[in-house]
């Protein structure tokens, strides 16, 4: 039987400030993240053994060890039996502005993909009719999506659309995003409002995101304007918080 192959170890230039207030374990999981996101330490990659590690940077293993189980319970790495600490994905950060998670993902290097699984023409209910302020009952063209990078699930889309404003292909929807389909087709996107928030994963949404009954989600509605101030997209997403953040930049008033 071939031998199977295994993951590279990457070697990294790493070092810690021990004369700094900042703990080391700290200092060297918050160099550790940089480098995954960064993709110097890409999925898949070996992190190199515990003990290797403490005696090049002079740290005691416990440090070492504490520093890389940060990592692990963020979600970026894991520990594999006979394999040893392995990179898993970097976290995608999303700032809060009007862009899609396709531009972001592939923005981030994170190889997005997604797979359709409802694409048609149905009446709106009040909460859709309010949204796109549009009369209860009218038609609106209901697009459900999964979204994944590096083959992990990622996020479930759901957006509704006025029904007409384009032509949304299952084709074209997989292999590429939704905003640049609708720039594409002259749609302007000139402004939105969206609220972040948190919820449990139900049984059906969690076997979707591979997650299990009752994880914690990041939920996203999204009410999205063109530049005539008429609502064109509505969107309703959830997201792995394990795998997901958004960033905010705040301003402070004079």
């Amino acid at each position: 039987m071939p031998k199977q192959a295994t993951a590279p170890t990457v070697a990294l230039q790493l070092g810690v400030d021990r004369s700094s207030p900042v703990p080391l374990y700290f200092q060297l999981s918050q160099q550790l993240e940089a480098a995954i996101e960064k993709g110097r330490l890409p999925p898949g990659s070996l992190l190199g053994n515990e003990v290797d590690l403490a005696g090049r940077l002079g740290l005691s293993r416990p440090t070492v060890r504490q520093a890389i189980q940060t990592l692990v319970d963020k979600g970026l790495l894991v520990r594999r039996r006979g394999v040893g600490t392995q990179v898993v994905h970097s976290q995608v950060r999303r700032p809060l502005e009007l862009s899609s998670l396709y531009d972001d993902l592939a923005a981030a290097g994170q190889r997005p993909a997604t797979r359709v699984l409802h694409n048609a023409v149905e009446r709106a209910g009040p909460e859709v009719a309010a949204a796109l302020g549009l009369a209860e009952g009218a038609e609106v063209h209901r697009i459900d999506r999964l979204r994944s990078a590096h083959d992990e699930p990622m996020a479930f889309l759901r957006n509704h659309l006025p029904a007409g404003l384009l032509v949304l292909d299952s084709a074209a929807l997989e292999a590429t995003g939704l905003y640049r389909m609708m720039r594409a087709a002259g749609v302007t996107l000139h402004s939105a409002r969206q609220t972040v928030g948190a919820r449990a994963a139900g049984a059906e949404e969690a076997a979707l995101l591979d997650e299990s009954a009752g994880a914690p989600l990041l939920t996203m509605e999204r009410r999205t304007y063109d530049g005539t101030g008429r609502a064109v997209e509505f969107g309703s997403h959830l997201y792995r918080a394990s795998r997901y953040t958004f960033d905010f930049q705040l301003l402070v008033r004079a």
